[in-house]
This record gives C-alpha cells, sequence and structure tokens, in this order.
C-alpha cells in the first residue's frame, strides 16, 4: 500500500506503537492522520507534533457507538478512509485469579475493538473498492502470554478475526495485515517490569526489545508489500513454525520456561534446548510491547 495522499486513522495513537505510526505515516506522505486515543491531551499533543495533517479524536475503542462515531465524522471530513489502524490495547497481568470483569475489558479493547472498527469502516472501503486494515495483535496471538491469559486468549482471537476478514474481503479490494511484534519499548512493558511481572521479565530476557520507531519501519514495510502478518521480529515466523511442527514439544519448553522466568541466563537455555525462550519472551513480550499503551 502506497501511502501518500492517503486518509489514515490510527487508534491507540497517543503514546507508543500508535503514536510512532501517526509520525511515520505523516513522514511518508499522508493527506490526513486521525490520532484517536481515549487520552485526549496525548492524542492533541502527538497530533500537534505532527502537524497541519494530524487531527486528534478522542474514541473509546471498546465502545460500538464511539467507533461508529469515529468513522462517522472522518467520512464526513475527509470523503473516506484508505487506511484505519486498529491499535489501541491492554494487558492483565492474570490468570485464573483474574476477575470477570478483568476478562472482560480485555475482551472489549483486544478484540470487539477491531470487530467494532471494522463492522463501522468496511462498507464505505467495499463501496469505493478500495481500503486497508491494519489490526495490532501481537506475537501472543501467534504464540502465547506468559502470566497473561486474558491477553493470551484475545490476541489469539484478533488473529483469527484478522484472517477472516481477509479470506472474506481479500477479493474485493480491503487489504487486512495483522501486526505481531515481540517485545517493543513502550509504557507498558516499562510498567510490567517495574511491577515484576513474570511475562516482562521473560521478555527482557529472552528476545531483542525494539523502539516504538522500528516497529513503525517494519510496518511501512510490510503494508508496501501487503503482507498478513507483519513481524518487526522476524524470528518470530520460526517460533511460530516450530510450535505447529511439535505442539507437545512446544508446551513443555513452555512450562520449562515459565519455570525458570527469574533469571536471563536459565530464559535463554530454554530457548536453546528447545526453541521456546523467543516465542515465550515474544508472547510475553508481546504483552508488554505490542500496544500504544
Amino acid at each position: 500500500m502506497e501511502l501518500t495522499g492517503r486518509i489514515v486513522v490510527v487508534t491507540g495513537s497517543a503514546r507508543g506503537i500508535g503514536a510512532a505510526l501517526a509520525r511515520r505515516f505523516a513522514a511518508e506522505g499522508a493527506a490526513a492522520v486521525v490520532v484517536a486515543d481515549l487520552d485526549l491531551s496525548g492524542a492533541e499533543a502527538v497530533a500537534a507534533e505532527i502537524g497541519a495533517v494530524a487531527t486528534p479524536y478522542r474514541v473509546d475503542v471498546s465502545a460500538e457507538a464511539e467507533v461508529v462515531a469515529l468513522v462517522a465524522d472522518v467520512l464526513d471530513r475527509f470523503g473516506h478512509i484508505d487506511l484505519f489502524c486498529s491499535n489501541a490495547g491492554i494487558t492483565t497481568g492474570v490468570g485464573l485469579d483474574g476477575d470477570v470483569a478483568v476478562w472482560e475489558r480485555a475482551w472489549g479493547i483486544n478484540v470487539l475493538a477491531h470487530i467494532h472498527a471494522a463492522r463501522a469502516v468496511v462498507p464505505a472501503m467495499l463501496a469505493r473498492g478500495s481500503g486497508y486494515l491494519l489490526q495490532t495483535c501481537s506475537a501472543a496471538g501467534l504464540l502465547t502470554a506468559m502470566s497473561d491469559a486474558p491477553y493470551a486468549v484475545t490476541k489469539h482471537a484478533a488473529v483469527a478475526f484478522a484472517e477472516w476478514l481477509s479470506i472474506t474481503y481479500g477479493g474485493q479490494g480491503i487489504g487486512v495485515s495483522a501486526l505481531c511484534p515481540q517485545g517493543v519499548d513502550t509504557d507498558m512493558l516499562r510498567a510490567g517490569l517495574a511491577a515484576g511481572h513474570r511475562g516482562a521479565t521473560v521478555t527482557a530476557a529472552s528476545g531483542r526489545v525494539l523502539s516504538a520507531e522500528e516497529v513503525a519501519d517494519a510496518v511501512v514495510e510490510g503494508l508496501a508489500a501487503e503482507r498478513f502478518l507483519i513481524l518487526p521480529h522476524p524470528e518470530v515466523a520460526t517460533y511460530e513454525l516450530r510450535r505447529a511442527q511439535d505442539r507437545d514439544r512446544w508446551l513443555g519448553a513452555m512450562r520449562k520456561l515459565g519455570a525458570s522466568a527469574g533469571g536471563a541466563g536459565s530464559a535463554d537455555g530454554a530457548g536453546s534446548a528447545d526453541g521456546a525462550a523467543g516465542s515465550a519472551g515474544g508472547a510475553s513480550g508481546s504483552a508488554g510491547g505490542a500496544e500504544a499503551r
């Protein structure tokens, strides 16, 4: 996808990957970049930094009515949307002990937000005969997320929905990409490390932690090639293949890695033996770094 002259919407763009995407799309020559986030002041700051092509917008992506209003307002102002980046997301840091309300919130932001966006924007894209959906799904959607069951489950669902969209509308002019990074240096990952979350610790120990700008570079390249999977950490493809080839071995390696998550050496050792450190670190790391918040 060529970005020059495009009308782009990025949710979860007040910070992190979303902000980096908004900045990079503007630098690539987008005609308009809508910086949408629940944090309006943050969105306004990013938009001010970008300049005249950027418009800040407050939206709660888990609320269908607000997403519908966002899309309607953008269509009313600019006439169409070329690229909708559904990027907002959250981690929870819980397992079976998590309250149902935590699961529901993760589902609303990590899954329903993608669905709300597609339901709102795809009809106009179909009528126009073109459009592109970029969904931040995370490597956790291909592998797993240590110590965060809601994140692992919802990110797998997000990947599945992106696949469904591509299968259903890919032949009708609608492009779809799923962004699946491992660890990214964002507020989310840093907060996880500060809180001592096991997933964040494994991430920092087991793989490369990219900057949000490096992820944006990978996105621009992936959109240009119109690849479904955009993997800022290319090794994720290898980890996914190993998981598919021998699921039992992968599960065993993940259990060992989880048990030894306290130290970098043990995490690396699990990866050397079973090819799992990268997949585990990426999965949990994507929980810490794949989202803008």
